[in-house]
């Protein structure tokens, strides 16, 4: 039997299969919320490895991906899943894709930049836990 440490707020319909499950009935969080966490520039933990390395290859800060997630819209939605930090401790998180349109030097001109984004708000609802973040 697997045992789950979940560390998310939502924590109803566990993962049976460790990982990469989908949840149905999402998003899990009500954005406005999400970004209300974050209003005072704080609240936001890279929870994973690889989203640290991943927004330090990016060139950016965390206010950088606070910035990101403020930019969602119920439209960028794309789905739920469970996801673990490498510890052994899960969250249910929501991911969004949001295209930006930034100035890329090597091609000259504005180009749409396509950013995914994974997070989970913790059980004290007072950190958003990012997964993921990466073009």
């Amino acid at each position: 039997m697997v045992t789950f440490y979940v560390i998310s707020e939502y924590s109803s319909t566990l993962p049976t299969k460790g990982g990469g499950e989908k949840i149905a009935g999402g998003p899990l969080y009500d954005l406005n919320r999400v970004k209300s966490i974050t209003k005072d520039r704080t609240g936001l933990l890279l929870w994973t490895k690889d989203c640290a390395k991943d927004v330090q290859e990016l060139g950016w800060a965390s206010s950088d991906v606070i910035d990101l997630i403020r930019r969602l819209g119920a439209k960028d939605y794309i789905d739920s899943e469970w996801c673990e930090n490498g510890k052994g401790a899960w969250a249910a998180c929501d991911a969004y894709s949001v295209n930006v349109l930034e100035w890329v030097p090597t091609a000259d001109k504005e180009m749409r930049i396509s950013y995914f984004v994974k997070f989970a708000i913790n059980k004290l609802g007072t950190m958003l836990l990012t997964v993921s973040c990466h073009i």
